[in-house]
């Protein structure tokens, strides 16, 4: 097979998996890649009807892109709603994705949602927050008091699509709210697997192996 033919299937083949992606950073840009390939292909064989299409396609992901990277960190962008623990809307979101978040639990299972209904996770929560783009809930961040100052991350979960951003940030940068509760230092006991980047973006040490802590800056 000419080298140009596989260049053509592969962008083929890009496009088409991209269009399986959940996540939306993954999908633009699987889908860019697969765009242009395909753009250079058909332009080769002066295909030009699908050499425009797919180059159009490919400046429309770009601009998703330098937009969603853009907005990662827009306060504008994401908001923060702090809820009772047992607000009818979070039990509902926990449900609905109880088997994923039981994957991405800091503590124990039993203390959050495991299968299709919510196990004491959020109703023993001492603050609980719902994480939004827009009218889109794109995360939950349930904290628990543990006494002495210290408040237990219990659960810090994002929605699939947005599992390429960090949310949870906004939860942690205006930590004035864990103060007001008397809390001075935040713990997860337990890191999720491939969490370490993310606990360090948003301010988290390592205290061993297992363990990470964040002090709670006072207003």
């Amino acid at each position: 097979m000419p080298w140009w033919e596989v260049v053509g299937w592969a962008g083929s083949v890009l496009v088409v998996v991209s269009l399986m992606q959940a996540r939306v950073w993954r999908f633009r840009v699987m889908n860019l890649v697969g765009a242009v390939l395909a753009t250079a292909y058909n332009a080769v064989f002066e295909i030009w009807a699908f050499a425009a299409m797919n180059g159009a396609i490919a400046v429309i992901d770009v601009y998703w892109l330098v937009r969603l990277r853009r907005e990662r960190s827009d306060a504008d962008v994401y908001a923060v709603v702090e809820v009772a623990p047992d607000d009818a809307y979070l039990l509902h979101v926990l449900a609905v994705h109880g088997a994923d978040v039981a994957r991405h639990r800091t503590v124990p299972a039993h203390d959050v949602v495991a299968g299709d209904a919510p196990v004491g996770g959020a109703a023993g929560a001492e603050i609980a927050f719902l994480v939004v783009r827009g009218d889109e809930t794109v995360g939950v961040v349930l904290v628990r008091d543990a006494g002495d100052g210290t408040g237990v991350v219990a659960l810090d979960w994002v929605t699939p699509r947005f599992r390429d951003f960090t949310p949870g940030e906004f939860v942690y940068r205006h930590s004035d709210v864990f103060a007001g509760r008397g809390l001075r230092r935040l713990v997860v006991p337990s890191a999720p697997p491939g969490a370490v980047a993310y606990l360090e973006r948003v301010g988290f040490r390592r205290v061993d192996d297992r363990s990470w802590e964040r002090l709670v800056a006072t207003p």
